[in-house]
């Protein structure tokens, strides 16, 4: 298993713990995730973080408990691993950014068993350190169809269907 961290910086020497710039509302128990650690996404899902930063997204993920009702509705003519949504204000920094990936030792993170993520409380050297440019081709070959949208507000449904939805920076999204 790979674990990664996305970037804009390239000058990471070492990763140490920080708090959650906003931090989130988190279930009973688990407000510990808002404080200093270092996080890393597994392979699988790193197509979540294959964005500008401040880019506001909404990845589908179809799982085995979908249904095909919400198969047609969510994902028309699509056969791929996931569909990421994005503004179409967001389409040409997306085409014309690019991003560090470094890869973690996975001996210091706890699973969390969710979308991928993973955590570390202690500090942690990266491995190795990948410049990836063109990230829609990227998205691509990972089988994401990137589609672009005048705004996501017409997703905030999509919750409440049988599909895995993730929103990242959704603060920074028009009309949201």
């Amino acid at each position: 298993m790979h674990l990664f961290h996305f970037s804009d910086d390239p000058t990471i020497k070492r990763f140490v713990p920080r708090a959650v710039d906003i931090p989130a509302q988190r279930t009973p128990g688990m407000d510990w995730l808002n404080g200093p650690l270092v996080w890393a996404i597994e392979e699988a899902w790193q197509a979540l973080y294959l964005f500008p930063r401040d880019c506001p997204r909404i990845l589908l993920i179809p799982t085995h408990d979908t249904t095909d009702q919400d198969r047609e509705r969510w994902l028309p003519n699509h056969h791929g691993a996931m569909v990421a949504h994005i503004e179409t204000a967001w389409l040409d920094r997306v085409h014309a950014a690019h991003i560090h990936r470094y890869e973690l030792p996975v001996q210091h993170f706890e699973d969390l068993r969710d979308a991928g993520m993973w955590v570390s409380r202690r500090e942690v050297e990266p491995l190795t350190l990948q410049t990836m440019t063109n990230l829609p081709a990227a998205l691509a070959a990972m089988k994401v169809e990137l589609r672009a949208l005048d705004t996501l507000s017409p997703l905030k449904q999509v919750w409440s269907s049988t599909l895995h939805a993730s929103g990242i920076r959704l603060r920074n999204a028009r009309d949201w």
